[in-house]
């Protein structure tokens, strides 16, 4: 047995594939198949290219209903749904955020206006982006408003991969897409794989670590973009019911069945805070989360394992 691994940047993020195979060559080539996979998913949701279906739905917005892809039409539907779960927390049209609003760097040394955030988010609304089942067609019904899949396209690149992999023979594998991870099957000595739950403070460091087969994570955290004023810690993940940055949680690690659940909870779970985040996961079934807050206490689920 050996092991194949790759790294590369894809979807503007560094994606790590590793296979547990019979040699490194078929690895190789199995590895190929599932970063195809995320190039191919890549084309689809980008909005850095003119050419693309979401800067066509977003070109169109208060104009015209789109018609898309069955895939593109499934992904806005069942992210419209986690939108409803979280309360609006995870929104796709996240990207009408007026980003030149907020500048996380060392010229922002106040928090801006309440009115004028509040202002800043007033396209965000999940409930104006209209799909049409039977014409599967995705309408952003008012001017300047944008989707974006941010908050779940490495998820779903991550889990569309592994589909890939698994038809390819891969038994035993893990995608990580920067933070997000899908592992399957068990390491070469049969064990299941180790997963670290990183230190916010220290990159290279483990707060504790979990054995997982069969499994997808998901971490967020505030520490690579953040603003600190008067001694409080602003995350860059911005709440879009107030225009106002997160405070509070430094990171979160969420645990369920596929990458793309597991991408879309960790940012309303951040949004949410440690108590109604852990109140929302323990009602939920199937799905876990590890909490950092800002004084570096450690939180979980009730059906967390750390070790």
């Amino acid at each position: 047995m050996a092991l194949a691994k790759v790294q590369t940047k894809l979807m503007g993020n560094i994606f790590e594939f590793s296979v547990v195979c019979d040699n490194e060559e078929q690895g190789n080539e199995q590895i190929a198949s599932g970063i195809n996979e995320v190039k191919r998913i890549e084309k689809l949701l980008t909005t850095f290219s003119d050419d693309s279906v979401t800067n066509e739905v977003n070109r169109q917005a208060g104009i015209q209903p789109v018609v898309v892809p069955d895939e593109f039409y499934d992904l806005v539907f069942r992210a419209q749904k986690i939108s409803t779960l979280t309360h609006g927390y995870f929104d796709l049209s996240y990207g009408s955020l007026d980003k030149d609003f907020w500048n996380f760097n060392k010229s922002m040394t106040q928090l801006p206006d309440r009115h004028k955030a509040k202002k800043a988010v007033y396209l965000i609304d999940y409930h104006n982006i209209i799909l049409d089942h039977e014409a599967k067609t995705v309408f952003l019904k008012n001017k300047g408003m944008r989707i974006g899949f941010g908050g779940i396209g490495k998820g779903y690149a991550a889990d569309r991969a592994k589909q890939v992999m698994l038809q390819s023979g891969v038994k035993n594998g893990i995608v990580s897409a920067a933070g997000d991870l899908n592992v399957w099957g068990r390491q070469e000595d049969g064990s299941p794989w180790t997963i670290g739950i990183a230190n916010p403070d220290l990159k290279q460091s483990y707060f504790s670590t979990l054995s997982l087969t069969d499994k997808s994570v998901a971490t967020s955290g505030n520490y690579e973009k953040f603003v600190k004023i008067g001694n409080q810690l602003y995350s860059h993940t911005i709440n879009p019911k107030t225009g106002y940055p997160i405070k509070g949680i430094k990171s979160v690690t969420v645990i369920t069945s596929n990458a793309e659940l597991a991408d879309a909870m960790a940012t309303p779970i951040s949004i949410m805070g440690v108590t109604e985040g852990l109140r929302f996961i323990n009602q939920l079934n199937g799905i876990e989360c590890i909490l950092v807050d800002d004084a570096n206490k450690l939180y979980v689920s009730n059906n967390i394992n750390l070790k």
